[in-house]
């Protein structure tokens, strides 16, 4: 049998043996949900989910809303099995911007559109030891739950559709849109361990615009203490170790302050003719924590900090989304829609409780450490019409054209952030450079880059016949940094019966690099024999990257094959099997840190004298992603109540195809250089857990509403440069409680998420340094335990 096919026959077996009772999404109606009508993944404009010819998911705000989080990526990733979404922790701003992945992929494959229109990817990229490591990916923290009406969570390749980045799927968040109701929303939780206390408040109300329009506001604030699961220090105590019995680091969630607000508006101006556009404005602080160092520490100055110090990294994101647009039909049956969407991320870097220990008793303890900044301008022109060609039913032709301009800006910090001041260690040894657990940006790291591309679409789609469903898109797009790309999609579905169908599609995709990607870069100074070296993650045209090899970046290109089946054995149930196979050439990814005595001599004697080595972006590995979704909603209505239950699995397996051979610069400076270790190599293939399942139910009674929800997460593996650190974390199961009590327009509800306490396997002692770090933060639920919560609700 063809490999490819064997995670279909897996789901098909599962499928056969989900009872009746496992079914429905715990927050909604899955009989409301099947025939919603969506906008993702198609240009028919009566398309429901049920007829839909790829898969795709409909999160309502009650499934949003049925844990303690206030975290669109979290409360996604418990609503999509294929949504995988850890916590990491010391790991700079992917604290503050965690990385979400669907389908094992990498975080920036994943397509983000607000209200259909593209949204913008956040300014951060992920430099450090986290999965997704090397993406840019969009912030989904950014968009407010309070403003939501429902996500559509398309698990397929899109790029003929939509363009760069649909190779592992869409998420498209639709915003609330009506012109009446509303509600406010407040709650409180914490941890059973006693910290990561939170408070947030919601609220949306929509007003009508006279007779032809509405506007829909909505907001959001609150504030998260930080967790901590660090332990005391364990082994034998030196002056520069940490106490023994005193827990001095701190491992967690960071410290948030949040606040959103948005709107979403529509005026028809004439018949035909509507006006409409929305905003997301949010601002986050977030306050996460580094290393801590000990009081005998030489990076330490007793003076300043006689206990020693932990540094901390205080970030603050601002997300701006705005979109206006006008939407007419002509007279000859065509709709237009012509629209502007702008976007806008800035994070900036401060470093508290820190200091420069080369600028001695002379060095402040907090420092601005510079900034990235994202901007991206989209111009978009689409045309759908109804073509009647004989058919059982009309066609829908769709084409249209785009622009996109983007900005990337990284701003330098101050001086006292980067710069050596002279001052020695002990011993008369050169001291590090810069601010501690977070150097600033150089000027010489800092630049705005931007560019432009422009696209063109078409597609046709449409019922041939009662049973038969048919599409095709193709896009063309034209870069002005690395050149051109096409892409197309076919999709079918054929119904059996008014029971059984069976649906697929092919497709090509891409992703193009980001400006980040191609142009972040940040310095470090380290001294060698007494001699200040530097080693930079470069530019890819940096003339010292060029010399070991590094070339411009080119796009990713994927090809997407998908198989399903959708079932109704009985009614009120519905099963949905989908199999995929994604192949991804040229994936993006940043290497190993080339600092090898060879490198460092060939840079030294050749035209870089400071330079020690580094690390860059490179098209370097092509890997192949096996995997199968299952999920299956079933509504029972009894005598006086309704039980809604739902299932979900995936499995999910990637494996790296080739990795591309040192360049030939790089292997005559030193044949034994390492672009990709086992760290790396093991986060595409064994660093996302290789399954997840969940069953959850909502049972409605009166005005009580009791909700529950299982979860078990598969494996995982962590690899070590040393392969006898490596390490598998075991399967774990979590579980959800929540119980609503309704009365007139109130709601009171109660629950805890992960109430059996549940923790990941702890780490062996060699990675857990000393003692002091003892779970993995690639931990698919994090690593905080139980969180008990209680919500007041108040609707109109």
């Amino acid at each position: 049998m063809n490999p490819s096919f064997s995670p279909l026959a897996l789901a098909v077996a599962l499928a056969l043996v989900v009872p009746p009772a496992l079914a429905q999404d715990a927050g909604g109606d899955a009989r409301t949900t099947l025939d919603t009508l969506i906008v993702t993944g198609t240009r028919v404009a009566d398309r429901t989910v049920a007829e839909s010819t790829a898969p795709i998911d409909i999160i309502t705000p009650e499934a949003l809303e049925a844990t303690g989080t206030v975290e669109l990526a979290t409360a996604l990733s418990r609503a999509v099995p294929s949504l995988n979404f850890p916590r990491p922790a010391i790991s700079d701003g992917s604290d503050a911007v965690r990385p979400a992945q669907l389908r094992g992929l990498a975080p920036d494959h994943v397509l983000v559109l607000v209200n259909g229109k593209r949204y913008h990817p956040g300014a951060l990229v992920n430099v450090n030891g986290t999965q997704g490591r090397g993406s840019s990916p969009v912030d989904l923290n950014s968009i407010p739950i309070s403003a939501i009406a429902r996500v559509e969570v398309l698990r397929d390749g899109a790029s003929a559709q939509y363009g760069s980045d649909a190779i592992a799927g869409v998420i498209n968040v639709v915003l609330k849109g009506s012109d009446s109701g509303g509600g406010v929303t407040a709650t409180v939780g914490q941890y059973s361990a006693g910290d990561g206390r939170q408070y947030q408040l919601g609220a949306d109300a929509g007003f009508a615009l006279g007779a032809d329009g509405f506007i829909h506001f909505a907001a959001q604030g609150g504030h998260q203490d930080q967790t901590d699961r660090a332990r005391p220090f364990i082994g034998t105590p030196t002056p520069s170790s940490a106490p023994l019995g005193e827990v001095v680091q701190r491992y967690g969630d960071p410290e948030v302050d949040n606040g959103s607000f948005s709107y979403n508006a529509e005026y028809a101006v004439i018949d035909d003719l509507a006006f409409y556009s929305y905003g997301i404005f949010t601002k986050r602080e977030v306050l996460s924590n580094g290393f801590y160092r000990p009081a005998g520490d030489s990076r330490n100055i007793p003076e300043i900090y006689p206990d020693g110090f932990l540094p901390q990294i205080y970030n603050e994101s601002e997300d701006v989304g705005l979109v206006a647009g006008l939407r007419a039909t002509t007279a000859g049956g065509t709709d237009v829609d012509f629209s502007y969407a702008y976007g806008h991320n800035e994070l900036s870097f401060d470093v508290r409780n820190s200091l420069n220990r080369s600028m001695g008793l002379d060095s402040p303890t907090d420092f601005y450490a510079g900034a990235l900044e994202l901007k991206q301008h989209v111009l978009n022109l689409d045309f759908n019409k109804l073509l009647d060609w004989g058919l059982a039913y009309p066609l829908t032709l769709s084409y249209g054209a785009e622009w996109r301009g983007e900005q990337f800006t990284q701003s330098p910090g101050e001086p006292a952030s980067y710069i050596n001041g002279g001052v020695l260690l002990p011993g008369d040894a050169p001291a590090p450079s810069g601010s501690q657990v977070f150097p600033g940006f150089r000027p010489s790291d800092s630049g705005s880059f931007d560019r432009h591309s422009f696209s063109f679409y078409a597609g046709l789609e449409g019922d041939l016949t009662d049973r038969l469903s048919l599409g095709v898109a193709a896009r063309y797009e034209d870069y002005s940094d690395f050149g051109d790309t096409t892409t197309g999609k076919v999709t079918a579905r054929y119904a059996f019966t008014d029971r059984v169908a069976l649906r697929g599609t092919v497709s090509t995709g891409f992703h193009a690099p980001s400006l980040q990607q191609q142009f972040y870069q940040t310095t470090s100074t380290n001294f060698i024999g007494g001699v200040p070296f530097d080693i930079a993650t470069f530019r890819t045209n940096h003339p010292a990257a060029i010399a070991l090899g590094a070339e411009p970046l080119k796009a990713e290109e994927s090809t997407n094959y998908s198989l399903g089946l959708v079932l109704q054995p009985i009614d009120d149930l519905y099963v949905t099997i989908d199999a995929y196979r994604i192949e991804v050439d040229d994936r993006i990814t940043l290497s190993e840190n080339l600092v090898s005595t060879p490198v460092r001599e060939y840079l030294n004697a050749n035209g870089f004298p400071a330079v020690a080595g580094g690390r860059y972006f490179t098209n370097a590995i092509d890997t192949t992603t096996d995997g199968v979704d299952v999920v299956a909603t079933y509504g029972w209505t009894l005598a006086n109540s309704t039980l809604d239950l739902t299932t979900g699995y995936n499995y999910n397996k990637t494996s790296i195809d080739k990795v591309a051979p040192n360049p030939p610069a790089l292997e005559a400076i030193d044949p034994d250089a390492v672009r990709f270790g086992r760290l790396e190599l093991g986060r595409f293939e064994v660093g996302a857990p290789r399954d997840k399942f969940f069953l959850g139910g909502t049972w409605n009674v009166g005005a009580f509403s009791l909700g529950a929800t299982a979860t078990r997460y598969g494996e995982f593996s962590v690899l070590n440069a040393d392969p006898a650190r490596d390490q598998t974390f075991d399967p774990k199961w979590t579980l959800d409680l929540a119980a609503t009590y309704r009365l007139d327009s109130w709601e009171f509800t109660v629950g805890g998420d992960n109430v059996l306490n549940e923790y990941p396997d702890e780490v062996i002692f060699a990675n857990s340094s000393s003692g002091q770090l003892p779970y993995s933060s690639s931990s698919p639920f994090g690593f905080n335990g139980a969180y008990a919560y209680a919500r007041i609700g108040y609707k109109w």
